[in-house]
């Protein structure tokens, strides 16, 4: 699971920063509001919240708002996540760090089971760009 949660094609330029694309790390479909405490690191440096946006769609959900969605991260999607820093071409060291909530698992009576995730990969920006998958679910 966690091998492809960071594909080699993830990364890629945009206008704004950067776009990494991210495989959801769990055996069955998530809801958006199951994501908790998303983190990104470029090369050591984090990316600042208000930096970092989740696309859905035709729209940018600021990456802490997420618990208020009601859409779906569907296993074979991937969730693609925008950041506003500029990177130079060529390899950078990508570190994201999320929670997910699992509604259906709970450690104990109205809370859910909370399983931390720490994803690192070497991924090389301005690799041909793959199509985007995430939805938007009204």
């Amino acid at each position: 699971m966690l091998q492809t949660a960071l594909r080699e094609d993830a990364l890629t330029a945009t206008p704004e920063g950067f776009e990494l694309r991210l495989g959801l790390s769990w055996i069955r479909s998530m809801p958006l509001s199951s994501v908790a405490e998303l983190a990104v690191e470029v090369d050591g440096i984090p990316v600042a919240p208000g930096d970092l946006a989740v696309v859905l769609g035709a729209r940018r959900v600021r990456a802490d708002a997420l618990q208020a969605e009601s859409g779906w991260w569907f296993v074979q999607d991937r969730l693609v996540l925008a950041g506003r820093r500029k990177l130079s071409r060529g390899v950078h060291a990508i570190a994201v760090d999320f929670q997910l909530l699992v509604p259906y698992l709970q450690t104990h009576p109205g809370s859910p089971l909370v399983l931390p995730f720490h994803l690192e990969a070497r991924l090389e920006l301005d690799r041909a760009p793959v199509p985007s998958v995430s939805r938007d679910v009204a």
